[in-house]
């Protein structure tokens, strides 16, 4: 019985160490797997001088506020809405030049590596490195009041 019971915990420590291991270090579908996990709460004032640009579709602001994960967000004005992008590079673990910066007005761009994304549809161009879009986050309109709540 007692021999039992050690091979059932053995086996059950065992499991889960697989799995641990499995999920550290393998790559997640939208980020590298060393992407810093943060809490993303921000609520942006349209109608303030700081995040006016964003009431005009194509416009973008860089949000530096607590809440903004690790490096900040990159918010975008698109057709149907809006896009809020992560400003970790979502291919290559972070390092003090991969803060993701917009390039033109119409690209995201790493300087690491040179990786470039269309800004309006995080998509990777032609010539990118990178093969997957930066992360991006939900967010809630309330065109009554003009605030932009984003979150994950």
């Amino acid at each position: 019985m007692k021999t039992k019971k050690i091979a059932s915990l053995f086996a059950l420590f065992l499991i889960i160490s697989v799995l641990s291991i499995n999920n550290s270090c393998s790559e997640r579908n939208e980020t590298v797997s060393c992407f810093p996990n943060s809490t993303i709460a921000v609520q942006l004032n349209l109608t303030l001088p700081l995040y006016y640009k964003l009431q005009t579709v194509g416009s973008w602001v860089y949000v530096n506020e607590v809440g903004a994960g690790t490096r900040g967000l990159i918010a975008v004005r698109t057709t149907s809405g809006f896009k809020v992008y992560d400003r970790n590079a979502p291919h290559i673990c972070p390092d003090t030049d991969t803060t993701l910066e917009v390039k033109n007005d119409t690209s995201i761009y790493c300087p690491k590596d040179g990786s470039q994304w269309i800004l309006i549809t995080g998509q990777p161009t032609d010539n990118s490195v990178a093969k997957i879009a930066p992360k991006t986050y939900g967010y809630s309109f309330d065109a009554n009041t003009n605030i932009l709540s984003i979150y994950n």
